[in-house]
């Protein structure tokens, strides 16, 4: 029986996190609770031979007691705990893990950097877009990279520099940048020629910061970090800008204060990094350690992958939400068949139907909220929910297609907020006038027996059925262009 909630704990040098995932099925899955404790257990320890000292120590237990309680309430079967740089450099960690057993009930495994790599690689490879780039997960200790090619893990590497670990050996000490820089560029020695990629994928508190900052300040139209993008020319100034502040005027570039304290040295690492490895795009990876850890597990007799076509958050949306799932598959049937029908007509792009294949699947979740205005819930539902293995573009067009799809999509002054991210809006006109045919069609009728014709401006709808109520309702929509449509009995 599978466990169908589970949860694992990651502690790092700089914080301890919790993350909680429930199953609700074979491979989807979701997100349930996230926390984090800035336990700070390599405090100190960087001068002391890396031995961990005993307020860190306690901190990390009461963080630990608390993660297992909260964890148990939530119902978790399974419980993960890894340990990365602190513990791995710690030649008093055993001590720590006793007292874990002991005092918080955990089994803590510490993983080697490479462990820890693939983790974050897993994570990436599972739950972004993309099949090609290198991981960048910058830690307080160390700095985990993967290199990603063909949709496959090809090589891994763990560096010995992190935020904490610049911080106390050169940010407080007043030591000079030039000493930080040269310390930093002569652990890069150690990084293999072909780790080069024009796309990064970035992991960690820093990255996900500098991403923060970077959305503010160009009023980005989604507040979802989890796969945000952006060019690398374009910010690798102000990165350097970051590394080189003082603390009290890293305001001025938008890092939280929280951050103050450790985010020159990571902007430091990212910098130099992103330089070696030729990259010019960045995107931001909500998902790490932990996520890469619950996947090994709940992947681990399928090579560490999800199936070819599956997608974790489309499934568990399906589970949670849709009431008829059946209804859903005979809208997205519908739905591709006319666009290939019609694709004379409206010559779009055969990429775009992925979305309207998305869309239709799911076009009538908001109901699961309430009926009355469910495709401006079920809008919301997606553009906040299609978390895992979609673009920021893929999830706003989705999202899009489902709120206009049985009504005109508004002029282009309307939707600006999102226009950086959308296709022409004759494109979105033609996807949601499909979408909603599609749609008319599935009233109380099989998928079985449709076909579709166009020819000189005419849409012909051939079926078994009366089709009486679909005539009626696409009548009602709003058409992209001049067109006919035709419905005649086989």
């Amino acid at each position: 029986m599978m466990a169908k909630i589970t949860a694992v704990i990651d502690i790092g040098s700089n914080s301890a996190r919790m993350a909680i995932f429930q199953r609700t099925s074979r491979f989807g899955f979701h997100l349930v609770e996230e926390i984090k404790s800035r336990v700070r257990i390599s405090e100190e320890s960087y001068e002391s031979g890396g031995m961990l000292q005993g307020a860190p120590m306690d901190r990390a237990i009461k963080a630990l007691k608390e993660f297992m309680a909260i964890a148990r309430l939530r119902g978790a079967r399974k419980i993960f705990c890894v340990a990365t740089s602190a513990l791995r450099d710690a030649p008093n960690a055993g001590e720590f893990l006793a007292r874990a057993r002991a005092e918080a009930g955990v089994s803590i495994k510490v993983i080697e950097g490479e462990k820890e790599a693939f983790y974050g690689a897993i994570a990436t490879l599972n739950l972004l877009p993309y099949r090609e780039g290198i991981t960048i997960d910058i830690g307080g200790g160390s700095t985990e990279c993967a290199v990603i090619k063909g949709g496959k893990i090809k090589e891994l590497i763990s560096l010995d520099i992190g935020t904490i670990r610049l911080k106390e050996l050169f940010f407080d000490k007043k030591g000079s940048l030039k000493e930080a820089v040269a310390f930093v560029k002569k652990e890069l020695e150690k990084i293999p020629e072909n780790f080069r990629s024009e796309r990064v994928f970035g992991i960690g508190g820093t990255i996900r910061a500098l991403s923060k900052a970077i959305m503010k300040s160009t009023s980005y139209p989604i507040d979802t970090i989890h796969g945000f993008e952006y060019p690398t020319l374009s910010h690798l100034e102000t990165f350097t800008k970051i590394y080189s502040s003082e603390v009290l005027k890293l305001k001025q570039f938008g890092i939280k204060e929280d951050r103050f304290d450790t985010i020159r040295g990571g902007a430091l690492i990212f910098t130099a990094l992103l330089k070696l490895f030729g990259a010019k795009e960045v995107v931001t990876s909500g998902v790490g350690v932990r996520e890469g850890v619950f996947l090994s597990d709940l992947l681990r007799g399928h090579n560490f992958i999800f199936p070819v076509n599956f997608n974790p958050s489309v499934r568990s949306l399906i589970d949670r939400f849709c009431l008829n799932e059946n209804r859903g598959k005979r809208i997205k049937k519908n739905a591709l068949e006319l666009f290939d029908a019609l694709l004379e007509r409206h010559r779009i792009d055969e990429g775009y139907k992925y979305h309207l294949g998305i869309a239709a699947r799911l076009a009538d979740i908001g109901t699961a909220l309430s009926y009355y205005d469910h495709h401006h819930h079920g809008s919301y539902f997606l553009l906040h929910s299609l978390t895992y293995g979609f673009s920021h573009k893929d999830r706003a067009i989705i999202a899009l297609l489902v709120e206009y799809h049985n009504k005109k999509i508004p002029k282009d002054s309307a939707i600006a907020h999102v226009q950086t991210l959308m296709p022409s809006l004759l494109t979105l006109q033609w996807l949601s006038f499909i979408l909603g045919l599609a749609e008319c069609l599935s009233l109380g009728n099989d998928a079985e027996g449709f076909a579709f014709g166009y020819k000189n401006g005419v849409l012909t709808v051939s079926s078994p059925h009366d089709l009486y109520l679909a005539k009626e309702e696409a009548k009602k929509l709003a058409k992209p262009a001049p067109i006919a449509v035709i419905f005649e009995k086989s």
